[in-house]
């Protein structure tokens, strides 16, 4: 049964917590915008609903999505379609004392003809509004496409490719940072690509994506030994931070959106904490940033739980550290 706005507020209700620390600041520096997708519509009153549930959500940073592109004109300036919907969504979260949309990540074929892109990254400038940071152009790619989840490239090797090496160092050489969606099993092939490409802040989305399905289900304990690995390794570039947030898509098999019950924070918490945890050590805080990425972690839990087990997973912290990873880095690295 195709998901609805509906029945999962129903049953996201049936779970509601007390906020953990309600005063402490936070930037979520991952969220997408939307009219039409495979999930519900989500926009600007949607996030609002979320951001308003009790913990301080001063800014925000949309993240690309394929979301309104131009349906007419050259193919390498129809995503800056997006760019002008959620410049509009900016313009319309000032002022009101709400989570403000500071930021935003769009995208662009970082492969294509370097004076196409130029032109592509010039639209999407004067698209923003001053808002403009970067590009998300993901190299998630499922060879057996048994994962259950989504293909970001047809390319399995888009990490490797000279023209697309280039377009990364382009967008360092222009001031903007590049974030990547991958799978696990790209994470050394990520890593790769940063040492080619140090004068590019690039950021890593959700861990790099532990999979737990398709040919990584009932694996999980084998794919954290890999994944903490490839996360050390990935931590010697200077270049590289992380977003640390995201487990909880079904592709990461924690399974939470098919139980009766939503889950608590201390549920979250304990279940994920490993990964946090270790990138946190790996990168130091200020590297990582807590990141919701709703809607789409939506499907299995509240937005008021996720940021309830981040508070719970950092306690131990310091309060600068603490401050780094909910709200310094992720000001530092988008310029906000």
């Amino acid at each position: 049964m195709a998901v609805t706005k509906e029945s999962l507020g129903a049953w996201l209700q049936q779970h509601k917590e007390d906020i953990v620390d309600a005063q402490r600041r936070i930037i979520d520096p991952h969220h997408h915008l939307w009219r039409t997708s495979g999930l519900p519509t989500y926009l600007l009153a949607d996030l609002w609903e979320d951001t308003e549930s009790g913990h301080n959500i001063e800014k925000t940073v949309f993240m690309e999505c394929g979301a309104e592109y131009r349906n007419e004109g050259p193919q390498h300036l129809r995503a800056v379609g997006e760019t002008e919907f959620v410049r509009d969504a900016a313009m319309a979260s000032q002022g009101h004392g709400k989570a403000e949309i500071a930021g935003i990540i769009a995208h662009a074929d970082l492969d294509q003809d370097e004076a196409q892109l130029r032109e592509a990254l010039q639209a999407h400038e004067q698209a923003g509004a001053g808002l403009f940071r970067g590009i998300r152009h993901g190299g998630a790619h499922d060879p057996g496409k048994n994962l259950g989840w989504l293909n970001a490239t047809p390319h399995p090797d888009l990490f490797a490719r000279p023209g697309f090496r280039r377009g990364v160092r382009l967008l360092g050489d222009l001031g903007y940072t590049y974030d990547s969606w991958h799978y696990h099993f790209q994470n050394a092939a990520f890593t790769d690509l940063a040492k080619a490409s140090d004068g590019t802040i690039m950021v890593l989305d959700h861990f790099g994506t532990p999979c737990g399905t398709g040919d990584y289900a009932g694996k999980m304990a084998e794919v954290l030994a890999d994944w903490r690995g490839e996360v050390t390794r990935m931590a010697q570039c200077p270049n590289v931070v992380v977003k640390i947030g995201g487990l909880a898509m079904p592709v990461n098999g924690f399974d939470w959106q098919n139980q009766d019950r939503p889950p608590s924070s201390g549920q979250v918490a304990e279940a994920h904490r490993d990964y946090y945890l270790h990138t946190i050590d790996a990168f130091g805080p200020d590297r990582c940033m807590f990141e919701s990425n709703f809607p789409v972690d939506k499907l299995s839990l509240g937005y008021d739980v996720y940021w309830n087990a981040m508070k719970i997973i950092a306690a131990d912290f310091s309060a600068d550290e603490q401050h780094e990873l909910f709200y310094g880095t992720a000001e530092r690295v988008y310029r906000l």
